[in-house]
Parts: structure tokens; C-alpha cells; sequence
């Protein structure tokens, strides 16, 4: 008999499932362009980098985990935001995650068009290009929207997919670099402290993304246990997968900060010709992979609102066979459609730097708030008692608060705008009694 949430869901996602949908929200497209970027700021040093960002979202992750933990509903940040500081703030939250991951997804949609292009030059021209956008994202969501099991399955199928062609880029490139006996080619710099402010606020980016699979812990067969392991199981896989890469990239190029394409360049040195077309396509399976994973996940921010009382009802709709929020999820759909056809990347970025600190500062914040609240035990707790906890809290909240000062705002206006509309919305909903 399945089981279904107080929502109406079906609880379909497992613990390993979990895993696999936070993994595939972090890693991205950025992963094959990244490297050369750190690189050329940081040379070796990037190598350490990755490692420092990783210990740095571990703090953020560890607060994020024990504040899930205490949830067993559908809406993640929006609900911890909403539980710990209230409507208004719960509210700011939801509609931050949610821009974040629509432009997120749109961007990528973009992208996987431009590597569609290395295959099919016509690609990119407006008809090819909107018949490729359409069937990308309506089979996703047309998979999504019959249900929340079918959903898993493919999300799992690309992260094993992305997995797996990043892996052998990584094994390939050890063993090239041991037979070969070939040492990092660039001489010694240490890098400047603007060198390493930037290198660090891209690489939380890099690990960042994990709150789109928090929202669907309604479901998640045992949330607020499973939730803390599938974060620091993504955590650690993301950093062995990013750390590796960065390793070979600076090991095997001669010029890593001026590649264009470095995991590319590096599978054309250690795997010849064919190395490239399987980075070509496993970007592909990146792309798409992220896609899918946020088309499971992203939809649910709206139908959270919406059980709530913080959206109109029609948004909570639960379709009565197929047990999904099927009116979210179409929506969702049709935005990363028109974000993908008219959107600019140089938006996309400025709304996920500054509203992803935000929320997950937020979220660290919630730690000690929620301790004292006692509304719901949590499963996983920080080491150390209050005390400790207060520490680990505060750190997060130093770390997001710290590498908000070093982004830069310019063309912030749809940041601007989703603050904008998430005011209107509580204005609209402030008196209305509250659903939960």
C-alpha cells in the first residue's frame, strides 16, 4: 500500500533516491566550464580552494540538516523560514527559491541548446531551437506531472548518467598523470586575497542548489531522517567529484586558465578524439540531469504556498489519480519555457548569488530559534549541545553574510523584482488566516 503525506502526495522517494535528486540539483553545466575559471584565479591553489569551499558549505549544510530534520512537509526553505521567523520572511524565502530555480533551470535549458549545437549546427536558430525546447522540457514535465515515482527514476537515471562520465574524466586523467609521471606545469603563485574572495563565491555556487530537493520532503518516505543524509552524502560526493576534476584540470593542461573547454581539453589529451564527444555528451547528461531533478523538486515551492494559504488554492491542486501538484508543475513548465526563449544569463546569475546566500544564511539562523520554539524534536541535531549549536549557527550565518559583500549587484532588477512581488504577495495574503 503506498503511502501518502497529510497533503495528499505519494511518499515515493527513498533514502538512496534522496541522495541522488540533492546530488543532481548541485552539479549542473557549470562543472565543465568552472575549473578553468578557478584555475585562472587561483592556479594550484584552486585545488585547495575547493576543499575550503566544501568545508565552508559543510557548515552551512550541517545547520541546514538539523533544521530539516525537524519537517516532515512539502516546501523546505519556505517552510523552516515561515516556522522559525514567521509569515513574511517564510514568504521572502519561497519566492527567492523559487526565482532561483526557474532561472536557474531556463539558463540550463539554454545551455543544453548550445551543446545540442555541437551535434546540429541549426540548433540554435529560433524554429529548431523552440521544438528542442519544447520537447525537452514538456517530456520532463509530462513525466513529473503522471508521477512523483517516474520523476525519481529519471532524476536517478542522469545523476548515475553525469556521474559516471565526470568519473571516468577523473580516473582517466589519475591514470594519465600516473603513467605519465606529469607534474602541475604552472609555476607557484600564491594568489592575491580578491583572487581568492571570488574564486570562493563561486564555488559555494558550485556546491549550492541542494534546497530545490528539501522542498520535496513530503515526498520523501522518511524526510527528516533522510534528509540529513542525503545532504552530507552529496556534499561528499560533489567535493571528490569537483576536487578531482580541478586536480586533473591543473595537472594535465598546460594553460588551464585559458581553456574554454577544460574537461574536454583534458578527455582529448588522456582519452584522444573520442574523449571529447563524451564530455560533449556527458554535459548533455548534465544539463538535462539538473533539468529534470529541479522539475521534480521546484514545482512543489508553489504547491507549499498554496497548502498554506500563502498562494491561491489552485496552485495546491493534487491531481485525484496520479497523486502530483500538477497545476504547479505546469506552470513551472511553462516559465522555464518563456525564461529559457526571452531570458539573459547575466539576470540569472545576479538573482542566484544574492538569494542564495540569503535564504541559506536564513536557514542557518533558524538553528537556535527553532531550538528554543520546540515546536517538533529535531532527528539530527549539531554536536555539542546549545552552546555549540549557537556557534555552528553563527558561522553559517558569517560565511553567507561575508560572501554577500563581495558579489556584485549591477543588473539586479529581476532580484529587485522578486522582493517586489513577494511583498505584494503577503500583503495579500497577511490577514487571511493561516493554513498551517
Amino acid at each position: 500500500m503506498q503511502q501518502t503525506s497529510r497533503e495528499g502526495l505519494v511518499r515515493a522517494i527513498g533514502h538512496w533516491s534522496l541522495a541522488a535528486l540533492i546530488v543532481n540539483c548541485i552539479i549542473g553545466s557549470g562543472v565543465f566550464g568552472l575549473p578553468s575559471v578557478l584555475a585562472g584565479l587561483l592556479g594550484r591553489a584552486s585545488v585547495l580552494a575547493v576543499l575550503l569551499a566544501a568545508a565552508a558549505m559543510g557548515v552551512i549544510m550541517a545547520c541546514v540538516a538539523e533544521v530539516a530534520s525537524r519537517f516532515a512537509e512539502t516546501g523546505g526553505p519556505y517552510l523552516y523560514a515561515r516556522e522559525a521567523f514567521g509569515r513574511f520572511m517564510g514568504i521572502q524565502v519561497a519566492w527567492l527559491v523559487w526565482f532561483v530555480r526557474m532561472t536557474a533551470s531556463a539558463a540550463n535549458a539554454n545551455l543544453f541548446v548550445t551543446y545540442v549545437g555541437e551535434f546540429w549546427a541549426q540548433a540554435t536558430r529560433p524554429i529548431p531551437k523552440a521544438l528542442i525546447l519544447t520537447l525537452l522540457i514538456g517530456v520532463l514535465a509530462a513525466i513529473n506531472f503522471r508521477g512523483v515515482r517516474a520523476g525519481t527514476h529519471v532524476s536517478n537515471a542522469f545523476t548515475a548518467a553525469k556521474v559516471g562520465a565526470l568519473g571516468l574524466v577523473c580516473v582517466a586523467g589519475v591514470i594519465y598523470l600516473a603513467a605519465t609521471h606529469h607534474m602541475i606545469s604552472q609555476a607557484h603563485v600564491w594568489p592575491g586575497a580578491n583572487a581568492w574572495e571570488r574564486a570562493m563565491v563561486l564555488l559555494v555556487f558550485a556546491y549550492g542548489g541542494f534546497e530545490a530537493a528539501l522542498v520535496s520532503a513530503g515526498e520523501a518516505k522518511d524526510p527528516r531522517r533522510d534528509m540529513p543524509f542525503g545532504l552530507f552524502a552529496a556534499l561528499v560526493t560533489c567535493a571528490v567529484i569537483y576536487g578531482l576534476i580541478q586536480w586533473v584540470v591543473v595537472a594535465v593542461l598546460p594553460d588551464p586558465g585559458h581553456s574554454v573547454r577544460p574537461l574536454a581539453d583534458v578527455a582529448r589529451i588522456v582519452m584522444g578524439h573520442g574523449g571529447a564527444a563524451l564530455i560533449a555528451a556527458g554535459a548533455l547528461f548534465s544539463t538535462y540531469g539538473y533539468l529534470s531533478g529541479n522539475m521534480l523538486a521546484t514545482p512543489r515551492v508553489t504547491f507549499a504556498l498554496a497548502e498554506r494559504g500563502d498562494f491561491p488554492s489552485f496552485f495546491g491542486k493534487v491531481h485525484p489519480r496520479f497523486r502530483t501538484p500538477y497545476v504547479s508543475i505546469l506552470v513551472f513548465a511553462v516559465l522555464v519555457w518563456l525564461f529559457a526563449w526571452f531570458g539573459s544569463f547575466a539576470g540569472n546569475a545576479t538573482l542566484s548569488a544574492g538569494s542564495r546566500l540569503f535564504y541559506y544564511g536564513v536557514i542557518c539562523a533558524a538553528v537556535p530559534v527553532l531550538r528554543r520554539k520546540k515546536n517538533t524534536l529535531a532527528v539530527f541535531e549539531l554536536p555539542g549541545g546549545n552552546a555549540t549549536a549557537f556557534v555552528i549557527s553563527g558561522l553559517g550565518v558569517l560565511i553567507c553574510a561575508g560572501l554577500l559583500t563581495r558579489i556584485e549587484y549591477n543588473k539586479s532588477l529581476i532580484l529587485v523584482a522578486a522582493v517586489a512581488v513577494a511583498l505584494l504577495n503577503w500583503l495579500a495574503v497577511r490577514g487571511r488566516q493561516t493554513a498551517g
